[in-house]
This record gives structure tokens, sequence and C-alpha cells, in this order.
């Protein structure tokens, strides 16, 4: 049987009488990359800022490790959250802080969740390194290009070696090619570090790419799963609206 590293049940969340979130399930396996697809407005979103703490559910429990993240303390949380890499969405990089500056950063408080006698340098040119970018060291965020920050961005989320990454629509705002680079980029990573990895994103090539599994969100739930191959095949309006050229 295949471990279950994350796992949502029953998900609500709702802003006054508007219900976002209604029922939610959802279980990311060890090692597998699952892609969330869902229109704008569907509560993508708000599920992922629910599943890191950064916004309180309405009900239900969200599971990671077998700790429920609902009935965490700040504390607790905070130590959990060292274990979830997270790509956010436009990258989100300190436009004040260099690459080197960027990358060192979450080292600072957590230096001791790497088991190794590496210094922090080596350790931001290896996460530099695997993305392709070691020569971006001493540049500012700004003299990057849209992709090459999405890549020190990756980097970022990957220097702890965290079991699990998000990735917030990794391609939004990217050319063709530069997506393509991203999703490959992505593939290596999950076969590198045996990474379990949740992929919001309305990039219908994306989820192609790289999902092993998919869920649709539409009316605040998991409305139908399965591999891209047999979403693509079905006949439901409601999904093959997702699947149009």
């Amino acid at each position: 049987m295949r471990e279950v590293i994350l796992e949502i049940k029953d998900l609500k969340k709702s802003f006054g009488e508007h219900q976002v979130l209604n029922g939610f399930n959802l279980k990311l396996y060890k090692g597998e990359n699952l892609v969330v697809m869902g229109k704008s407005g569907s509560g993508k979103s708000v599920m992922i800022k629910c599943l890191v703490g950064l916004m309180a559910a309405s009900s239900g429990s969200i599971k990671i490790k077998d700790l429920d993240i609902t009935s965490l303390g700040q504390k607790e949380l905070d130590v959990l959250r060292t274990e979830i890499g997270f790509l956010f969405q436009g990258s989100a990089l300190y436009d004040s802080m260099t690459v080197r500056e960027n990358l060192a950063f979450p080292l600072r408080r957590n230096r001791d969740k790497i088991n190794t006698s590496q210094t922090t340098e080596e350790i931001v040119l290896e996460a530099l390194k695997n993305v392709g970018l070691e020569h971006t060291i001493d540049l500012m965020p700004s003299e990057l290009s849209g992709g090459m920050q999405r890549r020190v961005a990756l980097a970022r989320a990957l220097i702890l070696k965290p079991k699990i990454i998000l990735y917030d629509e990794p391609t939004t705002g990217l050319d063709p090619i530069t997506s393509k680079e991203i999703i490959q980029l992505m593939g290596t990573i999950q076969e590198t570090y045996k990474t379990s990895s949740l992929i919001i994103t309305h990039d219908v090539d994306c989820a192609r790419v790289i999902s092993n599994r998919m869920i649709l969100l539409i009316d605040g739930t998991n409305y139908i799963e399965g591999t891209f191959e047999e979403l693509s095949k079905s006949g439901d309006p409601k999904v093959k609206a997702f699947f149009k050229n």
C-alpha cells in the first residue's frame, strides 16, 4: 500500500454566506506529483492557504505526517512548515536581498534541520547548481528574468530538503519555452529528491506532463480524480471544459 504523506478530509471554508470549499478531500502519496486544477475563484488558493496554516478552515482536518495542522499551536506549526517547500505564485523573492541572501534566509533559524557538515555557502551553491543558476548568486532579483526568478525561488523552496513541495501556479506569467523548462525541472526534482508534490495549476500542458494523478476542484469539492488520460477522455461536460483547446 502507498504511504499517505498528506491528507485533507471534508475541508470547508466560507466567507460569510459564500461557501468556497464544501467538503474537499485529497490524499497525496509518497513520491507522487498530484495536480489540483480548478477555474479562477474555485478555491485553489484558499485550499493551499488552509493547508499551510495561513488561513483557518471553517471545519475539516488537514494531516501532514499524521499531525492535524488545524489543531497545532504556532510553534508546532512553524516546525512542521520546515518539512514543506513552497513555490509561491510570482516567486516572492525578497527584492532587497541578493540571490545568495534569499537562499540563506531559511537557513538562519533552521540550520539544524539539514544533516550535513556543509557550510551555508556550500548549501546555497548546491541549491543553485540544482537549478542551473550558480552564476546568479550575487545578483539581485530585479536583474533576473521571470524564469530565472522562478528557478531561484524553487532553489529556496528546496534549501531545507523538504519532504513535500507545494507549487502554486508554477508556470503563471512565463512564456511557453520557459514554462516547459520549469516543468522539466520539477520532474527532475521529483526524481532526484523523491519529493511528494502538490501542484496547483490551470495550465493543462503542465498537468499533462508533470502529473501522476489529478483532482478537479469544482463546486468546492474534489469533483473527480484520475490520471490526465482518464480525465481528458471524460464525457462529463464539467470535466471536458478543462481540456478544450
